[in-house]
């Protein structure tokens, strides 16, 4: 029997139909995420994404990989008390869901309850965690989402906390010192933590070779300690350090966390952005905004790999605050003078007030495509966790 067009339309649209409801994964059209990848660049304004950019291809208007993300929007990032906030208010907005003093980590000094943080959501559902960053494991950033502190710097408490109460699977950054020091820190805390990691079943490693070979070996349980103190920045690095990049690190958490068909929810900290900015020192920032980028690429490349995995997994890059009111100046159309440098100023060594962009990708990304608190980061997050 020959159909009519009419038949034709209609059954194309039977078709369609049923790809939308049937066939695509769920999270497409629910907004719900397997995955969460959540990467912060520390500290950086949208005149550092220009000047990386321009020191990458000059004149050439290539984005970088984290500008191409499906969505782009912006947050305020006001704390408690003031316009200005510290990592530690700005972190613990996102992983709380509610505003902060500078200084708390998830934790009213007040005695006010909080929520729990993302990182409990997503350990409670099933899922592995995983915390990477270039300064130390314990910093504001990476805390906010696994611990509760009233002092970001109770260091030791705080990988306390990671260890024997958050469960965080992937640990991987600097910091030795402040988790083998002898004092304890401002919180009580005493003692030995990296002992403590090995005694409650992690593998334990200090340079690449190390990771790689432990990521190779299936390890479940990983904590990465490759420097006293923050990693060193990539403007100075030389080829032959031991050091993991910041990409690398992310390959490796992906490897270990990928094992879990649950999924998980992973924070990457290109850190020493923020370190750069505070020092107004330009090449040190544009080495680090880079290297932050060819991490996003190699996670964008692991979420691409699959069409499925693609569709589970919500990407998330946003910057907590701004520092050093970083700007590019001067007269040349390229945006270089003649020496071929290019032309800067700063407006100071702090923090900044000025709103921050979101750029993200994936189910539940769409509500990330405009005006939002930091805070709102929260729900949309636990909302794709359900």
């Amino acid at each position: 029997m020959t159909r009519s067009p009419v038949d034709e339309v209609h059954l194309s649209r039977i078709v369609i139909f049923v790809i939308i409801f049937f066939i695509l994964p769920a999270s497409s059209c629910s907004g719900r995420a397997r995955n969460i990848i959540l990467m912060v660049p520390d500290g950086m304004g949208l005149a550092n994404v220009t000047a990386a950019r321009i020191s990458k291809h000059g004149s050439n208007p290539l984005p970088l990989s984290f500008e191409t993300l499906d969505q782009i929007g912006y947050q305020r990032t006001f704390a408690t008390g003031g316009v200005i906030t510290d990592s530690a208010a700005a972190a613990s907005a996102w992983a709380c869901g509610e505003k902060f003093s500078n200084g708390e980590v998830c934790y009213h000094r007040d005695g006010r309850p909080y929520q729990p943080n993302i990182l409990e959501l997503a350990m409670k559902s099933g899922r592995s965690t995983g915390l990477v960053a270039t300064e130390a494991i314990t910093d504001a950033t990476p805390a906010a989402f696994g611990a509760h502190v009233p002092f970001r710097r109770c260091w030791k408490e705080i990988a306390r906390q990671y260890i024997e109460e958050s469960h965080v699977s992937v640990l991987l950054g600097g910091g030795k010192a402040l988790l083998t020091a002898q004092e304890a820190d401002p919180c009580g805390t005493a003692g030995d933590l990296l002992r403590l990691a090995q005694e409650r079943g992690y593998r334990v490693v200090a340079d690449r070779k190390e990771l790689e070979k432990a990521v190779e070996e299936g390890a479940t349980k990983l904590l990465g300690l490759f420097s006293d103190h923050a990693l060193t920045p990539e403007y100075i690095r030389k080829p032959e350090s031991a050091e993991p990049r910041l990409r690398e690190m992310a390959t490796a958490a992906l490897r270990v966390l990928e094992q879990n068909e649950a999924g998980f929810f992973l924070l990457i900290e290109g850190s020493l952005v923020d370190r750069a900015n505070h020092e107004n020192n330009f090449p040190y920032q544009v080495g680090e905004v880079l290297a932050f980028d060819e991490a996003v690429a190699v996670v964008r490349a692991w979420v691409d790999q699959d069409p499925k995995r693609k569709a589970e997994t919500l990407l998330i890059v946003v910057p907590d605050h701004e520092t050093g009111g970083f700007a590019i100046t001067g007269p040349f159309s390229t945006g270089k003078d003649a020496d071929g440098e290019v032309e800067t100023a700063w407006t100071g060594k702090k923090h900044t007030g000025v709103d921050t962009i979101i750029w993200s990708s994936g189910p539940g990304s769409e509500r990330l495509g405009r005006a939002i608190d930091n805070t709102d980061l929260y729900g949309i997050m636990a909302d794709a966790l359900k």
